[in-house]
């Protein structure tokens, strides 16, 4: 438990946080209108008289903003809204052309839900959905120094959906496993790209304290537009430690809208927090209802079962892999079905998480490539596992020497490898004349590790695969050694 809690139930307080995450939506257009849905650098150019906010111009609802709205309360377990309507939420802002913001208030399409959570040591196995809502971004305020806030209305209307939390997540470990589950969901069901550092998914917490037993919630506070799961993190750590000491002091927590600073990992004010009567909402009489049947439910209910939590219990009961190697493989959803696929190739499932997690994942980081860019098939690395395994060729020949070379290969790993010369060689004379050769050019060495320095041996061992330049079995050669050195 983090100590920050440890404080709380020591003083008799307890944490309550809450969620509001908007994730942006991958359509090709915007939610109500033709503008096109995605990066630029060039400013205001995805905008139209729509997206502006000019008089008399009218708003059609993107069908494909829906279906993955869906998808994701359908993987989260929620009820579907069958009869839906958008509200318009006023407030005034630079980068909102049209004075309000078009949302769900009265009927949003996703009620209920959990969010599974996957981590060592949480206080909580599941995180309970108040709803998800769909709605429409605004602009981006660009602040410079010389020439002052600048205004970029490409990311005006492009369709959001809002997944809210219970005040339910026991504690700042749980909060940020919750916002890494959203991403991992969002990527699994092709809903989003879900990338933080460009704004993609991005997170407000509520945060309160009260006393253990109390029925009523504490005074919550806001900590607004976080897009780091560390920073979630250590803005409820400060944010909770904050609450407790003006408590502990007899001062009131004020309510209000704060903001993270990850320089000096504190919040500071911004405003006081507005009431719902500030926001004025009402019925968007521009939009008709969207109502859906069960026979549309039913249709995109396969494509939402492919989620990390299914991955993850069946790679489970499957393969029995550890928390640490399931954790790694079922990141990504086409990480795991590049597992599967794998050991459906015949590999064991140990052998294959240990070189998809180590060797492969490694040439991935080197070439900032994923898997399907960098194109080894499932057969090719099942055949250079087996290659391995069978004591024909040597492992760190097969992952320094040969790995690299598969993506742009036409042969197999064993033609590869028998024409680049690095299968294990079964001459046992010239093994043993690597050996004396080595045993002689380290003769001090040679003398401790006869008085007892055992752990030399590693020594002669690197330096007679040296000299094999990979191609002599390690296992025989360490049986030479012993022989010779004995």
């Amino acid at each position: 438990m983090l100590d920050v809690l440890k404080k709380l139930e020591e003083e008799g307080y307890e944490a309550t946080i809450g969620l509001e995450v908007h994730v942006q939506l991958n359509t090709v257009s915007k939610i109500f209108s033709a503008d096109a849905n995605h990066e630029t650098e060039e400013a205001n150019t995805h905008v139209s008289v729509i997206s502006l906010g000019h008089p008399g111009t009218l708003p059609v609802l993107n069908a494909q903003a829906v279906e993955k709205a869906v998808l994701m309360g359908l993987a989260c377990g929620s009820q579907i809204s069958r009869y839906n309507t958008f509200d318009r939420k006023s407030y005034f802002y630079p980068d909102l052309p049209k004075g309000y913001q078009t949302t769900q208030d009265k009927t949003p399409i996703c009620i209920g839900g959990k969010i599974p959570l996957f981590g060592t040591n949480l206080l909580q196995e599941q995180v309970e959905l108040h709803h998800i809502h769909l709605e429409e971004d605004a602009g981006k305020s660009i602040h410079d120094e010389e020439a002052g806030t600048l205004i970029d209305l490409n990311r005006a209307g492009t369709p959001l959906i809002e997944i809210v939390t219970n005040p339910s997540v026991a504690g700042p470990d749980e909060a940020a496993a919750c916002l890494q589950e959203i991403r991992r969901m969002v990527r699994y069901l092709g809903i989003g790209n879900a990338n933080m550092e460009k704004g993609e998914l991005r997170c407000d917490a509520n945060i309160s304290i009260k006393k253990k037993g109390d029925s009523l919630l504490g005074e919550k506070v806001e900590i607004k537009n976080m897009n780091s799961f560390s920073h979630v993190r250590k803005a409820a750590i400060f944010e909770l430690e904050r609450q407790l000491a003006l408590k502990l002091a007899g001062e009131p927590v004020v309510v209000e809208t704060r903001t993270f600073d990850p320089a000096t990992g504190q919040t500071y004010g911004m405003r006081f927090k507005e009431t719902m009567n500030d926001y004025r909402y009402f019925p968007c009489p521009d939009l008709p209802p969207v109502i859906l049947d069960d026979q549309y439910l039913a249709g995109l209910q396969p494509r939402a079962n492919e989620n990390p939590r299914v991955y993850r219990q069946r790679l489970t009961q499957k393969y029995q892999l550890s928390d640490y190697d399931l954790g790694i493989l079922t990141e990504e959803k086409e990480t795991a079905q590049y597992f599967e696929a794998l050991c459906q190739q015949g590999v064991e499932p140990k052998s294959a998480a240990n070189w998809m997690n180590g060797p492969l994942r490694s040439l991935l980081n080197e070439e900032g490539k994923n898997l399907s860019e960098i194109a080894i098939g499932t057969q090719q690395l099942a055949e250079l596992i087996k290659l391995v395994e069978e004591d024909k060729l040597v492992y760190q020949t097969a992952v320094q020497q040969l790995l690299p070379k598969l993506p742009k290969a036409t042969k197999s790993p064993l033609k590869l490898a028998e024409e680049l010369n690095l299968l294990v060689s079964e001459d046992k004379a010239e093994l043993e004349a690597i050996v004396r050769e080595v045993l002689i050019s380290l003769p001090k060495e040679t003398e401790a590790f006869r008085k007892g320095k055992k752990k030399l041996l590693g020594l002669f061992i690197g330096e007679v695969m040296k000299k094999s330049r990979g191609k002599a079995n390690p296992k025989v050669v360490q049986q030479e050694l012993l022989k010779a050195l004995n």
